[in-house]
C-alpha cells in the first residue's frame, strides 16, 4: 500500500495530486496544508485514505510534528514525498529586476521566494528522510518550473518573474545535491507545465500580463495552445513519477518526459 506526503495540498496542483492519488483506496495520502481551515476541498472529498496535516513548510516545528504524525500512521515509513508548496508574489511577477521599485521590496520578494521555495523544501526533505529511507519507492519529487531554465529564459527573452525563477533554479540544484548523496533514492525536479490554477476570473491587468507572457512563449513554442488544467498536469506528472528509475535521479525534467525541454 503506497504512501504519499504532499505539501501545499489545499488547492491547485497539490489538491489535484491528493484527489487523483486518493481515488485508489490502496494509497495512503498525507495532505500537508498551512491551515486546516482552508482545506475545505480536501475535507469534501470524504475519503478515508486522506490524512490532512497542518504544516507550514517554513515552520520547522510543524514539519517535525507532521513527520511524526505520518510515521505513527505508517509504522515509520514513507514511499513518496511530493514537494508542491511554493511561493510567488503575483502582484509583482510581471516586473523585471531593474524595474522593481524600492530596493527593499525586491529584497523581500527574493528572500520570501528562497524561504519557501528553497529553504522550506530542504527542511521538508530532511524531516521526512528517515521515513523515506524505510519506504519501498524512495522517491522525492520537487515541483519546479520551466522558468528556471536558462535556455528558455534567453530564447524567449523572458525577464519577468525573477524572484520565483531564481528560487526555482536554486531548488533544481538542491535536487541534484540530494541525488548526489543518496544514490538509492530517485530525486526529481519536475516542471508541471504552464497550469491554470486560478479559481477566479482574471482582471484586465492579469490578462495583459498573461498575454504578454504567452506571446513570448509562442515565439519559442509556436504550437503552444495555452495553459493546461491541474487535472491534466497531475495525470501527466504521475506518469513521469511512476516511470522514473534510479537512472533519472537528479534530473530536471518536464511533465512531457519524452521531450525534456518542452516545458509548456
Amino acid at each position: 500500500m503506497p504512501s504519499y506526503a504532499i505539501t501545499g495540498a489545499a488547492r491547485g496542483i497539490g489538491f489535484e495530486f491528493v484527489n487523483q492519488l486518493s481515488a485508489d483506496s490502496r494509497n495512503t495520502v498525507f495532505a500537508l496544508v498551512r491551515s486546516k481551515a482552508t482545506a475545505n476541498k480536501l475535507t469534501e472529498l470524504g475519503r478515508r485514505n486522506i490524512h490532512i496535516i497542518e504544516a507550514d513548510i517554513t515552520d520547522n516545528d510543524a514539519l517535525e510534528s507532521a513527520a511524526k504524525e505520518v510515521s505513527s500512521s505508517t509504522g515509520g515509513s514513507l514511499d513518496f514525498l511530493i514537494n508542491n508548496a511554493a511561493f510567488v508574489e503575483s502582484k509583482r511577477d510581471g516586473l523585471t529586476l531593474d524595474f522593481y521599485g524600492p530596493e527593499d521590496l525586491l529584497t523581500k520578494d527574493l528572500l520570501d521566494s528562497f524561504k519557501v521555495n528553497v529553504v522550506g523544501v530542504i527542511h521538508t526533505i530532511n524531516y521526512f528522510l528517515p521515513l523515506l529511507k524505510k519506504g519501498t519507492a524512495k522517491k522525492v519529487v520537487t515541483l519546479t518550473s520551466g522558468l528556471a531554465d536558462i535556455e528558455v529564459t534567453m530564447n524567449a527573452h523572458f525577464a519577468a518573474c525573477a524572484p520565483y525563477s531564481i528560487s526555482k533554479a536554486a531548488v533544481n540544484m538542491v535536487n541534484a545535491k540530494y541525488a548526489a548523496q543518496f544514490e538509492e533514492f530517485v530525486f526529481l525536479a519536475l516542471s508541471p507545465g504552464l497550469v491554470n490554477t486560478s479559481t477566479k476570473d482574471p482582471n484586465e491587468s492579469d490578462m495583459e500580463k498573461f498575454s504578454a507572457m504567452t506571446g513570448k512563449f509562442r515565439e519559442h513554442y509556436p504550437n503552444f495552445e495555452g495553459p493546461i488544467t491541474p487535472e491534466a498536469s497531475v495525470r501527466m506528472q504521475l506518469e513521469v513519477i511512476n516511470g522514473t528509475t534510479l537512472k533519472d535521479t537528479g534530473k530536471f525534467i518536464s511533465h512531457k518526459r519524452n521531450k525534456e525541454k518542452e516545458w509548456l
